[in-house]
């Protein structure tokens, strides 16, 4: 790293980091008793037979782990106007509403406005970790999708929006000129950031994005489908945008009166040199590494990719040529948990964390290395020893703090009997599959989903693919892919996941051959814009890795091209078998 990549004000960043993960256990007492002084008297706290104290040893004896469900009943009391403190001692101010795509119905997390300025916090944290890593990135821009959806009030009157939303549109985020504020040097005004309308919002921070193009060092999106679903947009109206940049016009469907003026005053400017150099990067067959191509000075892709976001890394690769790939935070709508690369940051929560295998809790400092643990956390506005629902594994420490990665959402993806695939073990299954079969013929799974079948005798497994080819670097999807090596992957999936399921495959016979069905092109897509049409975030959208019969799975059934099943039982020794 050069000496001068770091300023003063990231030293003293770097120095808090190192400060916090040296007296990390210290650092998380201090802030659970602070939140349970706070806190004392509130309803559910006295409940749990607390009655006022406020020392740990009393907090781990009375308060139990809970979920989301625990608190429905006090969720739902805020959120139709009860203003007295039955979770914190502090008013709510609103409500952030979790994405419904990792584990189902969206939930109404509470929140206090001085959590505003805990986030900004947080989010100042990041950006002198990135330039340990990538020198100079904060003197560059960052083409950074972002989208927001219409809020919504509960029958008290109070706001439920997502967090993404929450952020951006608070006073801070607005005046985003600050010198303190991290997001201050985006290529997309307000004005496209606070657009509602997705076409036009996207529209408009593409067009930003090229006429700035030399000085973007870092692009990206909250998730990597929302990024994918970007660049898709882009090869459907690179043309129109090419236009726009040659001309100095704005296309008429920008209808949003303050979203043409931002651009139009600030950006758009009459470009017939790079309207060309879109003109023949775009128009070119293959568009492998287009972001390198358009972005010249780009230095990393900023999305997430952990977990079942991991199969998209492929495609991201593709279009940008191999770019490094980085996630600058780890929250959710609970809380921030941690910063990337720097150890653990959250002082926000109680560092307790439910080890899997033994279902026990154990504090932040106490983790070993190489472990599982589900994240448990305490919070300012009224969370006490929640289960987020996130499966971490420790990877390594930084002084006292432990560094995790992210593995998944806890929770049963499916199940025909007494079999219980996880999220994760599907995963595995699946990226086994294709590494296997799939990749050798440049095939790239797009995305996937499945769900258990009990319609037929007995029920199966049944996992829709979308896929696309690899050929001479172009992207297409007519090549055909012969018949035996889709069920070959059936059979590899099965041969990879657990005994139980094996056994009701081969033995008990409780289970039918895992089938696969291939669905068109695009189809993950209209599965995107039906969840955000009842309301989800595209910002926060994550394609949900396991579905119960409904709307979805008919959509998806409705776009099948072709189905395959696995030719043979998979290998199960029921000498190795464990109950």
């Amino acid at each position: 790293m050069e000496s001068s990549s770091v300023t003063m004000k990231d030293n003293e960043v770097l120095e808090c980091i190192e400060n916090v993960t040296r007296n990390a256990s210290k650092i998380q007492k201090q802030v659970l008793c602070e939140i349970l002084t706070r806190n004392a008297g509130v309803e559910y706290l006295q409940r749990t037979g607390l009655d006022g104290r406020t020392d740990i040893d009393s907090f781990k004896k009375f308060v139990p782990i809970i979920t989301y469900e625990d608190i429905r009943t006090d969720i739902n009391r805020i959120a139709n106007g009860d203003k007295s403190p039955i979770l914190c001692s502090q008013p709510i101010s609103e409500f952030l509403t979790s994405s419904g795509t990792s584990g189902g119905e969206r939930k109404l997390i509470p929140t206090t406005e001085e959590e505003i300025e805990r986030k900004s916090f947080f989010c100042s944290l990041s950006m002198p970790v990135m330039n340990q890593g990538f020198p100079g990135l904060d003197n560059g821009k960052a083409m950074y999708f972002i989208f927001l959806k219409s809020e919504s009030r509960t029958p008290g009157g109070l706001l439920a929006r997502t967090a993404v939303a929450n952020f951006y549109q608070s006073t801070l985020s607005r005046n985003r000129g600050s010198e303190n504020e991290l997001h201050s040097k985006y290529t997309s005004p307000n004005a496209a950031i606070l657009c509602l309308d997705n076409y036009q919002s996207m529209y408009s921070q593409f067009l930003c994005g090229l006429c700035l193009r030399k000085e973007v060092v870092r692009v990206g999106a909250s998730f990597s489908f929302t990024f994918i679903r970007a660049i898709q947009f882009l090869e459907t109206n690179w043309s129109l945008l090419s236009n726009d940049i040659r001309t100095g016009t704005l296309n008429p469907a920008i209808t949003d009166q303050l979203l043409r003026e931002s651009v139009l005053t600030k950006i758009l400017k009459p470009d017939p040199v790079l309207a060309d150099i879109i003109d023949a990067e775009c128009s070119k067959k293959s568009w492998k590494g287009i972001i390198r191509s358009l972005w010249p000075n780009t230095k990393c892709l900023e999305v997430v990719v952990t977990g079942t976001m991991s199969q998209y890394i492929p495609t991201l690769e593709y279009y940008s040529n191999g770019l490094p790939i980085v996630s600058s935070t780890y929250c959710s709508s609970e809380c921030f948990s941690g910063s990337n690369m720097a150890g653990d940051a959250s002082s926000n929560v109680e560092a307790t964390i439910n080890e899997k295998a033994q279902n026990k809790l154990v504090d932040l400092v106490d983790v070993k290395l190489g472990k599982e643990y589900e994240l448990v956390v305490t919070t300012y506005a009224g969370l006490y020893r929640y289960r987020v629902g996130d499966v971490l594994r420790v990877a390594a420490f930084k002084n006292e703090a432990p560094q995790f990665n992210f593995i998944c959402r806890n929770n049963v993806a499916l199940s025909i009997e007494a079999d219980k695939t996880e999220e994760s073990e599907l995963q595995s299954a699946v990226e086994k599959a294709v590494m296997n079969h799939l990749s050798p013929l440049d095939v790239n799974l797009v995305d996937y989903t499945a769900y258990a079948d009990t319609s037929t005798t007995p029920g199966h497994y049944v996992i829709f693919w979308e896929y696309n080819v690899f050929n001479g670097g172009s992207i297409t999807t007519s090549q055909v892919v012969p018949s035996w090596v889709f069920e070959d992957c059936c059979l590899d999936i099965e041969e990879s996941l657990n005994s139980v399921y094996r056994q009701g495959r081969v033995a008990t016979k409780s289970i039918g051959p895992l089938e696969i069905k291939i669905v068109e092109k695009g189809s993950f897509n209209e599965v995107m814009d039906y969840a955000i049409s009842l309301g989800a975030s595209l910002s926060q959208y994550k394609t949900p890795r396991s579905l119960k019969l409904g709307p979805i799975v008919d959509l998806l059934n409705s776009k099948v091209v072709s189905n395959y099943y696995s030719p043979k039982c998979p290998a199960w020794d029921p000498s190795k078998f464990v109950m």
